[in-house]
């Protein structure tokens, strides 16, 4: 998936933790001379600029992505509340808008709504369970927008059992389904790894790994 123009550079913390959080690669710019610099052979993927702290920039920017042979879209517009008279007139500019105190999840959802409708993009292939995000091509995961610091056999067994939710597998299976047929290393594996994605996953969110005892683990809740 091509980059995604992030505006300004640098972008607010909470959108980059936002669109990362999501599987969205990005770069940044911070003028109109620089998305054209910067852009990527294949083009931009789509655009997210934020109003704040400098509207008429930001507009400037809209304008010359929208002016362009092959009109940059989607294009979605953060704004602060107090700026949202200045979209009067101004509709042409963009695809959607959001307030600038939306939650990673409704950031998520609405690029990849855009995406989905204009047809000029995708979102990379995730898995999501509740606030749980797993990004298969970038192998990063977070949490309710919070990244999780996890090594390569944490993320592997989390997307295992993520993918599988309400089944019940048992250690020997986990062993030779995520860690493979050749590894050598005993049951006491998997409960390690399990209790670190459960120490990471937070004490609200440690029950998404249950015991079924005398079995082995399951991910999710029974319905």
């Amino acid at each position: 998936m091509e980059p995604l123009l992030l505006f300004p550079d640098p972008p607010p913390r909470d959108i980059v933790a936002a669109v990362e959080a999501n599987g969205y690669p990005w770069c940044a710019v911070g003028s109109v001379r620089d998305a054209e610099r910067r852009e990527p052979e294949d083009g931009w993927s789509g655009a997210l600029v934020c109003a704040e702290p400098d509207s008429e920039t930001a507009f400037a920017l809209c304008r010359a992505l929208r002016k362009r042979d092959s009109p940059l879209s989607p294009l979605l517009l953060v704004v602060a509340e107090r700026q949202l008279p200045e979209l009067d007139l101004r509709e042409d500019l963009f695809d959607d808008f959001c307030l600038d105190a939306a939650t990673a999840r409704e950031l998520g959802a609405r690029l990849g709504h855009l995406f989905w409708r204009t047809g000029r993009g995708r979102r990379p292939e995730v898995v999501e369970h509740g606030g749980l995000v797993l990004n298969l091509e970038t192998y990063q995961a977070s949490l309710a927008g919070r990244p999780l610091d996890l090594t390569y056999m944490e993320y592997e067994l989390l997307k295992f059992l993520a993918t599988h939710p309400g089944k019940v597998f048992t250690r020997e299976t986990l062993l030779s389904r995520v860690w493979g047929y050749e590894y050598y290393g005993g049951a006491r594996t998997v409960d390690v790894h399990i209790r670190r994605l459960r120490a990471k996953l937070g004490e609200e969110q440690a029950n998404l790994i249950s015991t079924v005892r005398s079995v082995g683990y399951r991910f999710g809740q029974v319905r």
